[in-house]
């Protein structure tokens, strides 16, 4: 017998010990009784052997999918490009609304003008035809220098169109990584706004590739003409357009194993690096992801996450595959509920972040108002909690008393919310769940991994997790010993999350090492991060294992897990955890929340300002008493606790050089700014207990 058929006799093995769930069932997977001592019972992932011949069983796929990864759209296997995804929208929804901005009238902001898909369709073309027209060539990186606007969009379908590999360059990075993404990527034409064009030709000197810089929004007459040594052409995105209107040229679509973008990320030491995705890994992870989630050609989405990063560029290709209308924010974050008030979405995307702010808010104005109104809200939330805990719907009367007023807030008709980025609480995931009263979905994933390695499950009641494996990639848990994390571990296998399949990059770019040190011999990814499985199969992320540091003791530190239980403390706006192998213990800075710490030293009577609140040692003792509470509820070890606590006003920020763009600290930035302060809290441990805080 052949191994092929040894292998199809296996799978037909394997497939024999599960079976449908009925429509009923909350599972999509349940086990066969029939099939003898193989009896595996993970409603919404399945377990599969690694290896077919051999090997535990430790792979996780999602139930949607199991035995075969899912690499483009069941209903449009036709669509393998991002190109393919366009024109499919370009056909199916021509005349339907797709990117929508607000007009402006006399300095106003009205309501939202839009283009149809068969309108920028039609921009797309000519955006195309006129890089074709300036020299621009096949394969050739286009930089794309700018916040979310239609144009951002256009350039992005007219790259797909013409085989151009888009790179989005980071508003936020400067000037510096700006320059070394645009020569590390041999960038030849950047389109830009009228606002970045003149940092951008004091550079130009220094990034040779450059040969077009396209100016959106600004008047071909007032732009500056370069020498003809200079070889630049500037132009206006306006006057491109004309140039392709009248030069029109033929599509060059490109393959699915194309590159179809470079998505520098951040990092949080050292240059970026340059993710190779392929069109290929984009159409396979939003494929993927549309088994779960569905829209229609009548939602609206808002636009204002950045579309730098791939959590905003995978909702785009998605919404595209479902005709959705794209309304863009005015570029100003302060005016955000302006723009969804205008604009009124069906879908909204966030991160934690904001998420905890509309939490904080909401909880914060219910304390405040106090009686009757409390009392009302109370009762209304803990009706609908008991409904949804039963699977049942609650009273409309909730929603017309107290909820709808909440709804308003996002512009009254948001359906579906998600989240990613980084950890949403359980508390305030549930919360949202109520008040807003459609479906709130979180998901994990990363760049690498072309974006979502698993998310929530429709009809999925329990929070504290990330969900099932995208249908397009498989993952496992593998041991990490220096952490004691293992797959034996009970009553729930633990490891450091490995991913597999169609959506995993090519690699980074003009980087064999980096790519060698995360994807291995048999094309696991290694993503860093530390999950669990939880019954069900669904993903738990607990901790992460790049950031670990060891202290004198040796224990092993994860940070990020600590300053995440650390931020639920109500004094806490950010935190930073330090510790190293010279000191037994940690210590933290704390970015103070300024009306919570006010609001409490008015009730204990201690006068002064925020600054010398933030000094004054009753109150730091406050906040450390506080900070232990949070972390005993949260089960931290004894080493975990910080020892000391320095209290900051200033924010941590992307201006100040202590956050990266995706809101993660920079640890390194961050030791070397709170230099002193670190410092100075080991003295005082060292002072109160000369045993306590040194190597022995």
């Amino acid at each position: 017998m052949d191994s092929t058929t040894a292998a199809r006799r296996r799978i037909n093995a394997i497939h024999s010990h599960l079976v449908t769930s009925s429509r009923s069932s909350p599972l999509l997977l349940s086990s066969n009784p029939t099939a003898g001592e193989f009896c595996l019972d993970n409603g919404y992932s399945v377990v599969l052997p690694e290896k077919l011949s051999t090997g535990k069983w430790n792979v996780y796929r999602s139930a949607r999918s199991p035995f075969k990864l899912v690499s483009r759209f069941p209903d449009h296997p036709d669509i393998a490009t991002l190109h393919d995804n366009f024109e499919h929208a370009v056909h199916d929804f021509r005349d339907y609304k797709y990117l929508g901005t607000r007009v402006r009238v006399d300095g106003t902001v009205g309501d939202y003008k839009w283009m149809t898909y068969g309108e920028v369709g039609t921009a797309r073309t000519a955006l195309g035809s006129g890089l074709v027209h300036h020299g621009i060539t096949t394969g050739s990186s286009v930089g794309i220098y700018f916040i979310n606007r239609p144009e951002w969009l256009i350039v992005d379908q007219a790259c797909a169109s013409y085989s151009y590999v888009s790179v989005p360059l980071y508003d936020t990075l400067g000037p510096d990584a700006v320059k070394f993404i645009v020569n590390h990527a041999n960038v030849q034409a950047i389109f830009c706004v009228a606002e970045t064009l003149n940092s951008l030709l004091s550079g130009l000197s220094e990034m040779p590739s450059v040969r077009l810089v396209v100016v959106v929004g600004g008047l071909n007459e007032s732009l500056p003409s370069l020498p003809p040594s200079a070889g630049v052409k500037v132009v206006s995105y306006s006057v491109l357009l004309n140039q392709g209107r009248s030069n029109p040229q033929p599509f060059s679509p490109p393959k699915p194993d194309d590159v179809a973008t470079l998505c520098y990320t951040s990092g949080t030491t050292g240059t970026p690096k340059g993710v190779v995705l392929t069109h290929a890994n984009l159409i396979a992870n939003v494929a993927g992801s549309s088994f779960s989630v569905k829209f229609f050609s009548s939602d609206i989405y808002i636009s204002y996450l950045p579309l730098a990063h791939i959590y905003e560029r995978a909702n785009q290709i998605l919404a595209v595959y479902f005709g959705v209308a794209v309304g863009f924010y005015q570029g100003d974050n302060m005016k955000l509920l302006d723009d969804l008030a205008a604009l009124r979405p069906t879908v909204f995307s966030s991160v934690p972040r904001l998420y905890n702010r509309i939490y904080d808010g909401i909880t914060n104005a219910v304390k405040t108002s106090g009686g009757l109104k409390e009392r009302l809200f109370n009762a209304a939330y803990n009706a609908k909690k008991q409904a949804l805990l039963n699977g049942k719907s609650a009273s409309p009367i909730w929603d017309r008393l107290v909820f709808n007023k909440i709804k308003d807030r996002l512009g009254g008709r948001v359906r579906f919310m998600t989240s990613g980025a980084s950890p949403l609480s359980p508390e305030v995931l549930e919360f949202l769940k109520i008040c807003f009263g459609g479906r709130v979905s979180e998901g994990y994933g990363m760049t690498e991994t072309s974006c979502v390695i698993s998310g929530m499950d429709e009809g999925d009641n329990l929070t504290g997790h990330v969900g099932s494996p995208n249908p397009a990639c498989e993952v496992k848990l593998v041991d990490v010993p220096e952490m004691n994390y293992t797959s034996a571990d009970e009553p729930h296998p633990r490891g450091e999350i490995c991913v597999r399949g169609p959506i995993v990059f090519r690699g980074y770019y003009k980087d064999e090492v980096q790519t060698r040190e995360v994807i291995d011999e048999d094309g696991w990814l290694h993503t860093g991060d530390i999950g669990l499985w939880l019954p069900g199969g669904r993903l738990k992320i607990i901790d992460r294992k790049k950031n670990i540091f060891k202290l004198a003791q040796g224990e092993y530190i994860a940070p990020e897990k600590i300053e995440n239980v650390y931020a639920k403390c109500r004094f806490v706006g950010q935190c930073f955890i330090y510790g190293d192998s010279f000191n037994s213990s940690l210590v933290a800075v704390v970015s103070v929340d300024p009306d919570v710490l006010k609001s409490w030293a008015t009730s204990e009577g201690i006068k002064g300002d925020l600054r010398e609140l933030c000094n004054n040692p009753r109150v730091k003792a406050a906040v450390l008493s506080d900070m232990d509470a949070v972390g005993r509820e949260s089960q931290l070890r004894g080493f975990e606790f910080a020892k000391a606590v320095t209290l900051v006003l200033e924010p941590f920020t992307l201006e100040n050089g202590l956050l990266t763009p995706t809101f993660k600290i920079k640890r390194p930035q961050a030791k070397e700014y709170f230099a002193e302060a670190i410092t100075n809290m080991y003295k005082e441990l060292a002072a109160s207990d000369p045993t306590a805080n040194k190597a022995l």
